[in-house]
């Protein structure tokens, strides 16, 4: 078992002493200035990758709605044409003619509710997710047609095309270097 020798209890069995002056048997268990800074840039460059491709999926996914959007618009303005046998007049800021609360057909804003008198084709008229850009709307072929674009932001989205000269959006998608997604009928 244990023997007394000198006011210290020895553990036999152990070799270490149980009471007393321990700082001889003290264990270093902390690490290194080294491999905290190890640590510590693996976490960071871990947290830049992941932040990269949050923002990037982000990018898609917005883009994914912009298409869905207009999909959807094309749809109403589908309904539009066989109620009047022609697609709705646009203006030169890429909206839809084709709203009548009064008397009048006005200009749908994008983000209200696209009706005429008491048939509601759509309801919001969807707008694009970042506030600062806007779809487009072109009546074509004396109303038998028309051209419905979105500005994407990936610019390496397999359906986009190059924004022609002239620039058919009113803001938020430039002429040089951006893409757009386009619906023509």
């Amino acid at each position: 078992m244990a023997r007394q020798s000198s006011g210290k209890q020895i553990c036999k069995s152990a070799n270490k002493m149980v009471s007393g002056n321990f700082s001889k048997w003290k264990i270093q268990s902390a690490f290194t200035l080294i491999e905290l800074l190890v640590v510590i840039s693996i976490i960071g460059i871990l947290a830049t990758l992941i932040s990269a491709n949050l923002n990037s999926a982000r990018v898609r996914a917005r883009d994914a709605q912009r298409k869905g959007d207009l999909k959807q618009i094309s749809i109403a303005l589908r309904t539009y044409y066989n109620d009047n046998g022609a697609y709705p007049a646009s203006n030169a800021s890429g909206q839809i003619v084709g709203c009548k609360p009064a008397a009048t057909l006005t200009s749908c804003s994008w983000g209200s509710t696209w009706s005429v008198g008491t048939t509601v084709y759509m309801k919001p008229l969807p707008m694009d997710p970042v506030s600062s850009q806007s779809y487009s709307y072109l009546q074509t072929s004396s109303g038998d047609g028309f051209t419905l674009s979105g500005c994407l932001e990936n610019g390496s989205d397999a359906q986009g095309t190059a924004v022609p000269t002239p620039n058919p959006f009113s803001s938020g998608c430039s002429s040089s270097g951006s893409i757009m997604f386009q619906i023509t009928q």
